[in-house]
C-alpha cells in the first residue's frame, strides 16, 4: 500500500546506481533554485549594475529558465529516439555543468547573455533527465511495482537529492566562499557547483550501463 516494495530494486545495482545518480542530480537542481534569484538579485549590492533592468527585475529573467523548461519536453522525444536514455541523461549532466559556469562568469551588463544563456540550459538541464529518468524506470520495472518505483525516483531526486543540496550547499559555501564581510564568493560558488557536476558526469558516463534499445521509447507519448 505504502509502496515500499520498490525498495526491493536497490538490490538491482544497475538499478541502485540509477538511483544513486538521480539524488546526486536532484542536488543540483536544488543549488539552482536556492541560489539563482539571489545571485542576481546580489548585483544590487553593485553600485555599477545596482539600476540596470536585470537586476530591478531579476525574476523576469530567471523566468527565462521556465519558458525553456517547455520548450525543450518538446524536443525530447527526438533526443531519445536519436542518442537513447543514457546519452540524454548525460546531456543533461553537462547542461547542468554549463549553466553554472555560465552564471560565474555571467553579469547583468556585457555578461548578460551568459546568464541568458544560462536559463536557457536550465531548461535542457531539468527536463531531459527528469524526462528520460522516468522512462528509464517504466522500461526495466515490472509493471506491479512500477508506480511506486516512479515515486521512489521522485522521492531519491526531490526529496533526498534536495536536502543533500540544500545542506551540502550551505556548509561548503559557509566554510569555503564567505568573505569576511559575509558576502559570498559567487564565482567561486557556481564553479564549484560546476566542479561537481562535471564529476558527476564524468562519473555517469563511465559507471551506468545502458545500451539503447528503441524499444524503450516506443511509447514516448504515452
Amino acid at each position: 500500500t505504502l509502496g515500499l516494495n520498490a525498495f526491493s530494486l536497490f538490490k538491482n545495482g544497475k538499478m541502485a546506481m540509477f538511483f544513486m545518480f538521480a539524488m546526486l542530480l536532484g542536488a543540483a537542481l536544488q543549488l539552482t533554485n536556492m541560489y539563482g534569484d539571489r545571485y542576481v538579485d546580489n548585483f544590487k549590492e553593485i553600485p555599477k549594475y545596482a539600476d540596470l533592468f536585470v537586476v530591478k527585475y531579476s525574476t523576469i529573467i530567471m523566468s527565462i529558465s521556465q519558458i525553456s523548461e517547455t520548450l525543450f519536453i518538446l524536443a525530447i522525444p527526438f533526443f531519445l529516439k536519436r542518442f537513447g536514455i543514457k546519452q540524454v541523461m548525460l546531456i543533461s549532466m553537462v547542461a547542468w555543468v554549463l549553466r553554472f559556469g555560465l552564471l560565474a562568469y555571467g553579469n547583468p551588463a556585457d555578461g548578460l547573455w551568459m546568464i541568458i544563456v544560462s536559463c536557457i540550459v536550465y531548461g535542457m538541464a531539468f527536463d531531459f533527465f527528469n524526462v528520460s529518468g522516468s522512462l528509464f524506470v517504466e522500461s526495466t520495472t515490472d509493471s506491479k511495482i512500477r508506480s511506486s518505483a516512479q515515486g521512489l525516483f521522485m522521492m531519491m531526486s526531490n526529496g533526498f537529492g534536495a536536502i543533500m543540496g540544500s545542506f551540502g550547499s550551505g556548509y561548503i559555501i559557509e566554510q569555503f566562499f564567505t568573505n569576511s564581510d559575509k558576502s559570498w564568493d559567487w564565482r567561486g560558488i557556481w564553479i564549484c557547483f560546476a566542479i561537481y557536476s562535471a564529476i558527476v558526469a564524468i562519473l555517469f558516463a563511465v559507471l551506468f550501463k545502458h545500451k539503447h534499445d528503441p524499444k524503450d521509447i516506443a511509447n514516448i507519448n504515452h
